[in-house]
């Protein structure tokens, strides 16, 4: 009797164990009409994402800081991947511009992900 409550556990173990460890690697992938959130950088500026510096922003009559993109919500339009380096286009999620002048912006999507400068929103 014991050896069938054994292995009954046994069963029960390996097979919860192989369907948690089981991970879809597309769905880390980004995909076009991935809704994203800008977040705080962890330094003054963003690495990760290709804002421009903050005295071209001056220059085009803008506010130079980034506090004005913290929390926005921003859209994949278009995703490259260039020798397994992803490259997302991003885009505003309600049409508004970047700084008041900028439509699109650039980001390495696995880099700003891991640095927490992006993170992905379920809706």
């Amino acid at each position: 009797m014991k050896k069938i409550i054994y292995l009954l556990f046994f069963i029960y173990g390996v097979s919860f164990a192989s369907s948690n460890s089981y991970t879809d690697a597309s769905n880390t992938d980004p995909e076009i009409g991935d809704v994203l959130k800008i977040k705080n950088p962890k330094t003054v500026s963003f690495k990760h994402i290709d804002f421009p510096r903050l005295n071209f922003i001056v220059k085009r009559g803008g506010i130079s800081n980034y506090k004005s993109v913290y929390g926005e919500l921003v859209v994949v339009k278009k995703v490259n991947d260039n020798n397994g380096e992803v490259h997302v286009v991003l885009e505003r999620k309600d049409g508004k511009k970047f700084f008041g002048f900028l439509k699109q912006v650039t980001a390495n999507y696995n880099q700003s992900i891991d640095s927490g400068e992006i993170v992905k929103v379920t809706l």
